[in-house]
């Protein structure tokens, strides 16, 4: 009998399975999808996740961020990262070096239909999915978790949702930062994540094309000269409440934990910081552990996100948001700090 199930093989999936097998536990990957895997996504990796990248031996390449920057119309407010750089990273990119990392510490993947978890069936000390039995099972199947939804962990979400959707151009990037630029309909996060591609992600609770939520930044796209390099990808509602995220010995980790908004761009970062917590929590043999962990890793994120979706959420205080920080720098630098 296996050690650790991991339903999902995205980022925080694979970063479950590289940290079960550095810690001596046989692990196995259920993932329908082939490797590797895209999604909507913003591929701005704050600092503390690119730290955690390299702490599981994971290698990838991309372009150095160097901090954020708020844009609307003339107001900017920016501030650098201390001491270490972001990345701008492909999606894809960072998938294949995670995948890779994980085959070669020897983690089994099962791709295609053999890789659908189906339902989930506990005893006291088992757990079986997918027709493999466990002493664990990770879930790390997404933003809508289907193992989640079995399990009857969802709590309704709010009706104001929002959607995300993403594409790329070719452009020779403009700046080293991660550009959020705001409008009264949401933001668009520009991320270079190549030497002639830059990402562009728009994040609104407006269900729209993503062509005409680009006119709303008559800045920005007079910046994106070159053409779209890859088709749109989208995502959403991103609002999913969790009413708690272990039940027996199943364990939810990254965004199948249960998920507020991408607007701060730490999704990668707290993808493997739950994943490395849980695991921590398993090898320890407390996963009852792994609630409080969850709850402190995440707790900065939830009042950060929850107050700017907050001020965001009409348009007179959204309108307020940039040309606040613009004038009061030595805060708007403590919050980015406190995404580090």
């Amino acid at each position: 009998m296996i050690d650790v199930l991991v339903a999902g093989g995205g980022p925080a999936g694979l970063a479950a399975a590289i940290h079960a097998a550095l810690a001596g536990l046989e692990a196995v990957v259920v993932e329908p999808r082939t490797a590797p895997v895209d999604k909507a996504c913003g591929e701005g990796v704050m600092p503390g996740g690119v730290a955690a990248l390299r702490a599981l031996g994971v290698e990838v390449t991309g372009r150095a961020l160097r901090g954020i920057r708020y844009v609307d119309g003339t107001a900017r407010a920016e501030a650098s990262f201390r001491g270490r750089s972001g990345l701008g990273i492909r999606r894809t990119t960072l998938h294949s070096a995670l995948h890779q990392r994980a085959l070669g510490l020897g983690v089994r993947m099962l791709p295609g239909k053999v890789g659908e978890v189906g339902e989930v069936h506990q005893s006291a000390d088992t757990v079986t999915a997918a027709g493999i039995t466990a002493r664990w099972l990770i879930a790390a199947d997404g933003l809508h978790s289907p193992v989640r939804r079995g399990l009857g962990l969802e709590l309704p979400g709010r009706p104001h949702g929002r959607y995300g959707l993403r594409r790329h151009f070719r452009a020779e990037p403009w700046t080293d930062f991660v550009e959020v630029h705001w409008s009264r309909h949401g933001e668009a996060y520009v991320t270079p994540v190549g030497d002639d591609l830059v990402g562009v992600a728009v994040l609104s609770r407006s269900r729209r094309g993503y062509d005409e939520h680009l006119t709303c930044f008559p800045a920005l796209t007079a910046s994106l000269r070159g053409p779209a390099a890859t088709e749109v990808r989208g995502a959403g509602p991103l609002l999913q409440r969790v009413r708690r995220r272990v039940v027996g010995r199943v364990l939810l980790v990254g965004d199948a934990a249960g998920y507020l908004d991408a607007l701060t761009g730490e999704g990668i970062a707290l993808a493997l910081a739950t994943a490395g917590a849980a695991v921590r929590c398993l090898a320890a043999g407390r996963p009852d552990a792994y609630e409080r962990a969850w709850a402190r890793l995440t707790r900065r994120h939830r009042l950060l996100t929850g107050a700017l979706l907050a001020a965001s959420r009409h348009p007179r205080t959204a309108r307020l948001i940039v040309p606040a920080a613009s004038r009061m720098p030595p805060m708007f630098s403590a919050a980015v700090h406190a995404l580090q």
